[in-house]
């Protein structure tokens, strides 16, 4: 793409950014996929001015004609599936079978959305009093501010954008930059499915420069909800600035996700789980597997069928049948060195570390190495409860192993970091899997199955590090879109006051049987 990609404002492009910037291919640096054109903070303003401006007029839009237009991005992104996927894995470095899948999850949200269109049920509520009824209803928040990360850059960002736009909300969406051409893809798809101009902006900001926006709007009273997907850090911050307004935002952030598995585990199933959760996406996924937390009595048989699986896993160009490609951009890369200098001398490394190249090769290498952002698979046992490298989130493809001998020891230790987004449990034994979900933080648990993997009607999200509690996906995210209004409707006449106007029914309670 030779042109400059600028953001959009009341479905006009803005003209005359701040900056731009490349946006490359990370399994091929040298391949520029699209220029930026980046916005400064008064854009994002502009952009939460339209979006509040254009809020009334698409709520007044009935639910379900609302879920009509959901419907027609739906049918879009059937339509332009295998484009878009090509153009997440050129972008991003995501295998194009994860691509394919991601994309899917975009479908699969818009289907489940288009029926609560027609379920946005309120509820009717008897009155205490005669000649009066209560009603509840659904209410959009108003307008929402959406801050996605680009590890999905279009599964996540319909995770709120989709149930948003449903609810009767406007969106102001700030992509990552790393991220740029897809979004530009994705918002084009909305553009030509009956969203309204001012209904959907899109901003392309640094992320100083979005935090400022953002507080701006939020002194403004512009900005209703935020939705946020990416670091713990930055998280926090937006916490804090939603709450000096009174706001909840939607926080979906990292993880530290473990996985236990038992000594009655079935062990090859257990292999693929952690081969898959740890190592696909590149072990860039927040629910990416973090430590395997294994009994003492299989350890050694484990780490043997792990590291053989780890050794045969197939990497690279990620257009290729392979596990894994590079990391997303330059920064991640950054990032993971610093994870892999975490490992300590009492660590047992189990392969090669550091990024993939003719002076540090890795055997079956799909494709050229020197051209992306390749990093070996690293496997590290005898990880200790205190190590940073089994606190922190390493975002990347490295796995830490530590042993445990009863399962309250193993809870303890899934619970140690602080995370709480995903979990693991293998075991052949239903006591074990429910004493582990009753017992674990994570705010999701699979028993026999990866740490990784979410379903459109199934509510995700993480407690602790990983989120304040709040939930994406399936009717759950309907309360981070809606506000609940509660009515009562006298028609008695008469003035008549709750708790003092009632009727009293008595009863004989001295009664007793013969």
């Amino acid at each position: 793409m030779s042109s400059v990609i600028l953001s959009v404002v009341n479905g006009e492009r803005v003209q005359e950014p701040v900056r731009t910037a490349p946006s490359t291919n990370p399994s091929d640096t040298a391949d520029v996929v699209g220029t930026i054109g980046v916005a400064g903070p008064d854009v994002f303003v502009k952009a939460a001015r339209a979006a509040k401006d254009a809020q009334a007029g698409w709520a007044a839009l009935p639910a379900p004609q609302r879920g009509q237009v959901i419907a027609h991005v739906g049918r879009l992104m059937t339509a332009n599936k295998e484009r878009l996927a090509a153009l997440v894995t050129r972008e991003i470095g995501k295998p194009l079978a994860e691509a394919l899948g991601e994309v899917q999850e975009i479908i699969d949200t818009c289907d489940f959305f288009i029926g609560e269109g027609r379920r946005l049920y309120g509820q009717t509520v008897p009155s205490e009093m005669p000649d009066k009824q209560l009603f509840t209803f659904r209410r959009p928040v108003g307008a929402v501010a959406v801050i996605s990360a680009g590890n999905f850059p279009v599964a996540v960002p319909s995770w709120y954008i989709v149930p948003a736009l449903l609810c009767g909300n406007t969106v102001v969406w700030k992509p990552a930059e790393y991220s740029a051409v897809v979004s530009e893809a994705f918002y084009e798809i909305f553009a030509h499915s009956g969203v309204p101009a001012g209904v959907f902006n899109l901003v392309y900001a640094d992320g100083p420069d979005t935090f400022a926006g953002l507080e701006q709007s939020l002194q403004a009273g512009l900005i209703d909800k935020v939705g946020f997907t990416g670091s713990s850090e930055v998280g926090t911050r937006i916490g804090e600035l939603c709450g000096r307004h009174l706001q909840t935002p939607c926080l979906e952030l990292g993880g530290k996700n473990p996985m236990v598995i038992t000594e009655d585990a079935e062990l090859d199933l257990a292999v693929e789980g952690a081969l898959f959760s740890g190592f696909g996406t590149a072990g860039q996924r927040c629910t990416s597997l973090g430590t395997v937390i294994v009994h003492e009595s299989v350890h050694d048989e484990f780490v043997s069928r792990f590291a053989e699986a780890v050794r045969e896993a197939a990497m690279g160009d990620p257009t290729q049948d392979v596990l894994f490609g590079p990391l997303l951009d330059e920064k991640f890369a950054a990032g993971f060195e610093k994870s892999l200098g975490w490992i300590g001398a009492h660590h047992a490394v189990i392969g090669s570390t550091g990024r993939v190249g003719a002076d540090n090769p890795r055997e079956g290498f799909v494709g050229d190495p020197a051209k992306g952002l390749f990093y070996h698979p690293v496997i590290v046992d005898k990880v200790q409860p205190d190590d940073e490298l089994f606190l922190n989130e390493t975002f990347g493809p490295i796995v830490g192993i530590t042993t445990y001998r009863t399962l309250d020891e193993a809870i303890a230790l899934g619970n140690k970091s602080g995370y709480g987004l995903s979990s693991s449990i293998y075991t052949t034994d239903p006591n074990k899997a429910f004493r582990f979900a009753q017992g674990i933080s994570a705010g999701m648990v699979s028993v026999n199955n990866s740490t990784s993997g979410a379903e459109a009607h199934l509510p995700f999200g993480g407690n602790g590090k990983s989120g304040n509690g709040s939930r994406q996906s399936g009717v759950w995210v309907l309360d981070q879109f809606t506000r609940w209004q509660s009515m009562n409707w006298d028609y008695s006449g008469k003035l008549q006051k709750a708790q003092m106007d009632t009727v009293e029914v008595e009863a004989d309670e001295d009664f007793r049987l013969p």
